[in-house]
């Protein structure tokens, strides 16, 4: 056998190169009908590939390292400069590519959940490259209870895309102010996966946010701060106007998720049968996001 597997920290080694990645998978691709899966598989990265050349990203759309089609999706690597540009206006057209899909196919919607990560990983082009903890962790993300429920509660007639956010990529990226996306478009959780031992803070972002998303405060992207620094009618930006007013309204969920308030920052997320005592929001066997409900002036209510 001439492959040689390393001991750990028995002697110094050149770090991998750093790489981004990007995954995507089908909400909902196991239930199709098995005369489906093959058209599905072929057509996400036509459609991925689509936007990566209408948001002007030739160079990623042709230079992705160590890309894989995993059935119900597609992940690969790229050259983390190109990071600010995948979440801003990458994802806003991949939304809107999906969301003109959706509108004239005639068999199953496309609704896609993506994640985003930055890390160290092997790239020599050789077999095994791009396999390490941050492959390992951006698939973690993707199959992430938040964003599962994020897009579960969303209308599938506007919300086709859900992306969860890698603390790394946030801070590096975001909160660096090397993007469009502004930070009061995004939303942190506790990305958690139902019997695997991971935990991790990330951010979720949705393009498209409908029904309980906008309720919760989650801004479309045309009223985004990034593209105009102060909305242009503070009264009606939910995520960014200072002393919000949350009326008590109630929403009953039996199986979903539920998201309410003014989701600004923090948010909780529950999930599992879970018996919840408050005024303002019962569920059942569901998962449940629910966002900070700021304070203003006096009066104004949690």
């Amino acid at each position: 056998m001439s492959t040689v597997v390393p001991a750990p920290y028995a002697e110094s080694r050149p770090l991998p190169p750093y790489r981004a990645l990007f995954a995507v998978d089908a909400k909902d691709f196991t239930g199709l009908p098995a005369v489906q899966h093959g058209p599905v598989s072929q057509l996400i990265p036509e459609l991925v590939d689509q936007a990566l050349e209408r948001a002007e990203l030739h160079e990623l759309r042709d230079s992705k390292r160590f890309p894989a089609n995993t059935g119900d999706g597609v992940v690969f690597g790229f050259d983390p400069a190109l990071l600010p540009f995948v979440l801003w206006p990458f994802l806003g057209v991949l939304d809107d590519i999906l969301g003109a899909y959706n509108r004239q196919c005639v068999g199953p919607r496309i609704r896609l959940r993506a994640s985003l990560h930055v890390g160290p990983l092997p790239d020599a082009d050789r077999p095994g490259d791009g396999n390490g903890t941050a492959r390992n962790d951006t698939h973690r993300l993707l199959d992430s209870r938040p964003v599962k429920a994020i897009l579960a509660a969303a209308s599938e007639q506007v919300t086709h895309l859900a992306t969860v956010i890698s603390q790394r990529v946030y801070e590096d990226v975001v909160l660096g102010a090397y993007t469009g996306l502004h930070p009061d478009r995004c939303v942190e959780v506790p990305a958690t996966v139902e019997g695997k031992n991971f935990s991790q803070r990330a951010w979720l972002y949705v393009p498209s946010p409908s029904g309980n998303l906008v309720q919760a405060g989650v801004q479309p992207r045309e009223e985004s701060a990034a593209q105009a620094g102060t909305p242009a009618n503070p009264e009606q930006d939910p995520v960014t106007r200072p002393g919000t007013h949350y009326s008590g309204n109630t929403q009953h969920v039996g199986e979903g998720a539920a998201v309410m308030g003014s989701v600004g920052r923090d948010i909780t997320y529950t999930g599992g049968s879970t018996s919840y005592h408050g005024t303002n929001q019962h569920w059942g066997g569901g998962d449940n996001v629910a966002g900070d409900k700021r304070v203003g002036e006096a009066g104004d209510r949690r």
